[in-house]
């Protein structure tokens, strides 16, 4: 048996290389001068690959490898430089559709993830934590306040995030701060503007994503950043989140650089 495996790791080792050459030399070709400042993610294909390559198809198997390529993803993007990065790894219709025992080790999969973020970068969590466990939340705010030293790159992490309810809180804190001012809503109506929605996103203050990526070959937003992506450009890849590559990463990029961004002009 040990056998065997040193002749497949042997015969894997030439690939390895050939991989490794080809990497490197799209990363030469890359032009960095035309990299997006924010890149998002929608890291989908977690429960299929799951399903393909646990032997007992747990579940949490494609969770834990999802985490470990979304950090070794920002680890890609902190390397090229790329300022700001939005991971969406939890839905509000992944909480309120899946069954508690299926969301259980997600959460806690999630939580280390984002602990393990904080201790390198600066960490904010997005999305609506009154939906999780009380303890959860806690954990991912100290987290959140622990990273706040670092510099560098900026990391958003989605948790139980949908686009329609961070719409729907911006609209709310729009309208709490005026009430606080004694505007009226008449007043209000008047003089709303599109910058002053922006200011009560979660995201508010940070650019808006240049690009967006989707794996698993799915080909639609779901309610991921709704407001923000107005001028976004996508890419879509067939690989299930755990087994993108750097280099489907690096292609992603050659794609948005090689895009004439018009903003509707």
């Amino acid at each position: 048996m040990k056998l065997r495996v040193r002749e497949r790791l042997n015969r894997l080792q030439p690939l390895g290389f050939l991989y490794s050459a080809y990497e490197t030399q799209l990363l030469a070709e890359l032009d960095r001068s035309a990299l997006p400042k924010h890149v998002a993610v929608l890291a989908d294909g977690n429960r299929r690959w799951a399903r393909m390559n646990a032997a007992d198809e747990s579940l949490v198997v494609g969770y834990q490898a999802g985490a470990d390529k979304l950090k070794e993803f920002v680890d890609w993007c902190a390397h090229l430089g790329i300022g700001v990065v939005t991971l969406w790894v939890l839905s509000t219709d992944n909480l309120t559709r899946s069954e508690a025992d299926e969301v259980a080790p997600l959460l806690k999969v999630i939580q280390s993830m984002v602990t393990d973020l904080a201790q390198s970068y600066r960490v904010q969590v997005v999305g609506d934590l009154s939906l999780l466990p009380d303890d959860m939340a806690g954990a991912l705010r100290d987290a959140e306040k622990a990273a706040g030293g670092h510099d560098g790159i900026h990391v958003n992490v989605a948790i139980a995030y949908g686009g329609r309810r961070e719409l729907r809180d911006a609209v709310r804190s729009l309208l709490a701060s005026e009430a606080a001012k004694g505007t009226s809503l008449d007043q209000l109506a008047g003089t709303l503007e599109i910058d002053h929605i922006s200011e009560h996103l979660y995201t508010a203050g940070q650019p808006d994503p240049d690009l967006i990526i989707r794996t698993s070959g799915e080909q639609r937003l779901s309610g991921f950043l709704i407001w923000q992506s107005a001028h976004s450009e996508f890419y879509f890849c067939e690989a299930l989140w755990p087994d993108f590559r750097k280099v489907d990463f690096i292609r992603a990029l050659r794609a948005y650089a090689q895009r004439e961004r018009r903003y509707g002009r």
